[in-house]
């Protein structure tokens, strides 16, 4: 399930509220731009296709029956990822045209590369989904929401930081063992 949070940008997003358009180019754009300057891309290239994603996004959300099953940063990279793709095959700039020309550089090793990155984030984004709770909450204060041992002490109950950290290290072995046991089956 998405956070709350995400579904405030989502409704934001809907309704074209700036503050929401914002804070979702603020939060997801350097992941695309990533990804396009590391396929052969530049940064002009990272802004029209992370647009083309944020207009894809924009009008899959302005249908009622449009539900995201994920988060928003990983839709706006699959759709921007399909977008730049598309985009090279059109240019022919993933085929090497001369052997001869060593400046261009084929690009399918890094997209599968990419593939795979991503197929990891979505494996991991399951096994966070069924590891259960507090586990996940806990996992996400630390890793996610940046907070200190004695904060996620406080806020779960826990007698002290120390508590706190052996709880989040049983919980991350937990989250390894779901993670790499789908990981074994995908493969």
């Amino acid at each position: 399930m998405k956070a709350d949070n995400e579904t405030v940008l989502l409704k934001g997003l809907a309704l074209n509220d700036r503050k929401a358009i914002e804070t979702i180019y603020r939060e997801n754009y350097n992941v695309v731009q990533a990804l396009i300057l590391k396929n052969s891309g530049n940064i002009d290239d990272a802004k029209d296709i992370f647009q083309e994603a944020m207009i894809v996004l924009y009008e899959r959300v302005q249908s009622e029956a449009f539900e995201l099953n994920c988060q928003i940063k990983t839709y706006l990279y699959s759709v921007s990822r399909r977008l730049w793709l598309k985009k090279l095959v059109h240019q022919n700039r993933f085929l090497i045209i001369d052997e001869a020309e060593p400046d261009v550089i084929n690009v399918d090793s890094d997209v599968d590369d990419q593939e795979k990155l991503h197929m990891d984030f979505l494996m991991m984004e399951r096994a966070m989904g069924s590891l259960g709770e507090p586990c996940k909450s806990l996992l996400e204060a630390f890793y996610m929401e940046k907070r200190t041992m004695q904060e996620i002490a406080s806020n779960f109950g826990y007698t002290n930081a120390e508590n706190a950290k052996n709880q989040k290290y049983k919980c991350l072995m937990r989250l390894k063992k779901l993670f790499f046991s789908q990981y074994k089956s995908h493969e």
